[in-house]
């Protein structure tokens, strides 16, 4: 007997499934952000369940301005000029506490804004030593936002995200922002079962960022935390034969998904997107550690390797890096928490583990570095 004639329309489940797919197959975005995901009104009067923001100044908002490609620079590392001994940083009343054995550290005693520039070339040597540092009891966040950009464009020039949403006047500001009220996060997890996305920032740019600031305007009651793995001891971990052969090796590092993310979701591309090559092992300027340099968010292909042998060896460095919990630090936020880590050696990841519809809200001051480099191997 011959099969019934069954009419096939189209199935609109299977092909929002396959856009969600084809959009997040190379990038997962825990932390989407749009116009139409911030709750101005709630954030600016506050709700019945949640007060104003205590930064609107620091709100995000996007505009249509498009921005030239970055041209190359000359970067200097201000750690080269600082003292080791870090007289004008660790100063007698300076409390200094190691988060674990081998990354992190937590400061209380120093006051950032206020160091002189020699604090400030230590500041930068001591957080390539720690690789995280959370500075507590600090006023950038109350300062006017030109003023805390002064301060980190002392260590290179900012970049621009180009998907982000940004104080009004100042895109040099990256904000990670979800409102009061927001409850997205069930969304997420209906398609996710995790929201860990390991990564170093914007590696796929020319000159990704060194040293790096990021500060607490407004956060939940508990969770949010960011995890901060150590890349240099990473490095270190894995066999001299095996260090031996990641040496000369280069991988593309792409930012086109991230912008196509966010165009999916109706948002903003400040750039036309790019993807930049980088050795798989860099060589820290100052301190001459050298940290594996890729990332599951923004690393795609080994070059000179077919697409098989590319993906087994990223996919072990990913879990290498991922399981490696003795080489990790979770870094509590609180009220007038600044964290300053080195981009060129560590990776992190944010935690959406908060009470949904809570509001968490930082901004994050990004000073471009130098063109990643490798350094001869050494056994």
């Amino acid at each position: 007997m011959a099969p019934s004639l069954v009419e096939n329309g189209t199935n609109n489940t299977a092909e929002v499934a396959y856009l969600k797919d084809r959009r997040q197959a190379n990038y997962k975005e825990a932390f989407q952000q749009a116009a139409d995901t911030t709750q101005y009104e709630t954030e600016i009067n506050g709700s019945e369940t949640a007060p104003p923001a205590k930064y609107p100044h620091y709100l995000p908002y996007w505009d249509d301005v498009k921005y030239p490609p970055y041209e190359p620079f000359e970067a200097y590392d201000h750690g080269r000029d600082a003292d080791p001994t870090f007289p004008n940083l660790i100063k007698e009343g300076v409390n200094v506490k190691d988060l674990t054995a081998n990354i992190g550290a937590e400061v209380t005693g120093v006051q950032l804004s206020k160091l002189s520039r020699a604090g400030q070339d230590e500041l930068a040597l001591f957080v390539a030593q720690k690789k995280v540092v959370a500075f507590r009891n600090q006023d950038l966040a109350d300062l006017p936002i030109q003023e805390a950009l002064d301060f980190a464009e002392y260590y290179g020039p900012s970049h621009i995200h180009q998907t982000s949403g940004a104080p009004k006047g100042f895109p040099r500001v990256h904000l990670v922002h979800r409102s009061a009220n927001d409850t997205t996060a069930k969304t997420y997890f209906e398609e996710r079962t995790n929201s860990i996305t390991w990564h170093s920032d914007v590696t796929f740019e020319l000159q990704p960022p060194g040293t790096t600031f990021l500060y607490l305007l407004d956060g939940p009651t508990a969770g949010g935390d960011t995890l901060f793995g150590n890349m240099a001891v990473a490095y270190q971990r894995l066999s001299p034969e095996f260090r031996k052969r990641l040496h000369g090796l280069s991988a593309v590092h792409s930012g086109h998904e991230q912008v196509q993310a966010s165009i999916a979701r109706g948002s903003i591309a400040r750039r036309e997107p790019i993807s930049t090559i980088h050795p798989i092992v860099r060589t820290h300027p100052v301190t001459g550690e050298k940290a594996l340099f890729v990332n599951p968010q923004f690393t795609r292909r080994i070059v000179g390797y077919k697409k098989e042998e590319s993906d087994f060896l990223l996919k072990f460095l990913y879990d290498h890096i991922a399981l490696s919990a003795d080489l990790q630090a979770r870094v509590k936020w609180e009220a007038g928490t600044v964290v300053v880590w080195d981009n060129r050696v560590t990776c992190h990841s944010a935690i959406l583990d908060w009470q949904d519809g809570q509001r968490r809200h930082l901004a994050r001051l990004t000073p471009r570095g130098e063109r990643p480099y490798e350094t001869p191997f050494e056994g």
